[in-house]
């Protein structure tokens, strides 16, 4: 949801999504698929996967859902470190994984992704103008 999102408000920047734990291969959730296209944000083609090196490398910011990601990724991947935040870094909060939790749970995982999408873009698109 993040990356559609993010790809659907800075279409000049190359945004792409991978996970530590992803069902590789897997489509979004269905309650995901159907929440993003309310908003007008299909995200039918999506299929996951897992974070790699040579996108690590390539990043030059990498955002994620809680602390304890943040962690993992700055542990397997210590040159990362410096560019990798919470999408909700900006209100201190972590996105709970609704994954298998409910459509009430998805909702409310969105709307915290709305909110830090809304700053990241915010944020990017200052930087990227000068």
């Amino acid at each position: 949801m993040a990356e559609g999102l993010l790809a659907a408000a800075l279409p000049d920047a190359q945004v792409s999504s991978a996970g530590l734990g992803a069902l590789l291969g897997e489509p979004a959730d269905p309650i995901a698929r159907e929440l993003m296209q309310q908003r007008g944000i299909p995200i039918d083609n999506h299929r996951a996967r897992q974070i790699a090196l040579d996108q690590c490398q390539r990043a030059d910011l990498i955002l994620v859902m809680d602390g304890k990601q943040r962690r993992a990724i700055e542990e397997r991947y210590v040159f990362a470190a410096g560019k990798v935040f919470r999408l909700c870094e900006f209100s201190d909060q972590d996105v709970p994984d609704p994954y298998r939790a409910g459509r009430s749970s998805f909702e409310r995982s969105l709307a915290l992704i709305e909110d830090g999408a809304q700053q990241w873009v915010k944020r990017i698109s200052r930087v990227s103008s000068r």
